[in-house]
């Protein structure tokens, strides 16, 4: 019995599965005042201020479709593939692709296997060099192992890509939607640095392979979302109660070395 199945048994977790209607709407909405914020600045061309708002909207974002991964939305199965394809349109890509990926990264963590992790065995500069790479190489890896349902939704996915961006930069005309691509673009650029390289590096020899945070300002400025040795040993439970799950594995082992992701 491995380490995480251990867990499993030993610490109480499911009581944290369950969203409330007030959750599920919470979650469904999270990402959207940041987006908004992100179009009303960059219409008045404040840029930095827009840019840390779209920065924002992508660290939400990605709370939303990494909830969606393990469907712990609260939502049926089927209104949880249709939040992804929103998702998609909205962050640019296939999340269905990256879904695929995150997946078999929880299966075969840090193992060859595991194209996700690949920037978490190196540098922190060559981790932002490998992020232009990183989406194409989890679309191409997601096509190869993906199920024939699995490739329609990525199909359909970058399809709808395809057709909006090019409805922003050949019909619409609107300066505000041509920002929020390019700056969508750049956010998956950098997806190999800020969502694989920080939580997974230099993990190799660690227990859980993860690094997490436990500061309270951290946790609520980063919306749980470097809780990552939790959502490793519970994939389960859905991200706004990862705190939660947090404070159980420091009560039910507190000699633990906690790795920090800053």
């Amino acid at each position: 019995m491995n380490i995480q199945q251990q867990l499993l048994k030993q610490v109480p977790w499911h009581d944290l599965m369950y969203l409330s209607k007030k959750d599920v709407l919470s979650e469904l909405l999270i990402s959207l005042p940041w987006l908004m914020a992100s179009f009303i600045f960059a219409f008045l061309t404040w840029y930095p201020v827009a840019m840390f708002c779209s920065f924002m909207f992508f660290l939400t974002g990605l709370r939303q479709v990494h909830n969606a991964f393990h469907f712990a939305l609260g939502l049926s199965k089927q209104l949880t593939h249709w939040v992804m394809f929103i998702l998609s349109i909205l962050m640019l890509g296939s999340m269905h692709a990256v879904q695929i990926n995150h997946l078999r990264h929880h299966q075969h963590c840090m193992q060859d296997e595991d194209v996700e992790a690949k920037s978490a065995r190196m540098r922190w500069w060559q981790a932002l060099l490998f992020g232009p790479v990183f989406p194409l190489m989890l679309h191409k890896k997601a096509f190869e192992v993906g199920s024939k349902i699995q490739r329609k939704w990525m199909i359909a996915e970058l399809l709808a890509n395809i057709i909006f961006i090019a409805m922003v930069f050949t019909v619409f005309d609107i300066t505000v939607l041509k920002y929020h691509v390019c700056v969508m673009l750049i956010g998956q650029c950098m997806t190999a640095f800020f969502a694989v390289w920080t939580v997974h590096h230099d993990t190799e020899d660690h227990v859980y392979m993860a690094r997490t945070v436990r500061n309270e300002f951290k946790r609520i400025v980063t919306y749980n979302m470097f809780y990552h040795v939790e959502h490793h040993l519970f994939p389960a439970v859905p991200t706004r109660k990862l705190h939660i799950i947090a404070q159980r594995l420091d009560e039910h082992d507190p000699n633990v070395e906690i790795r920090t992701v800053f």
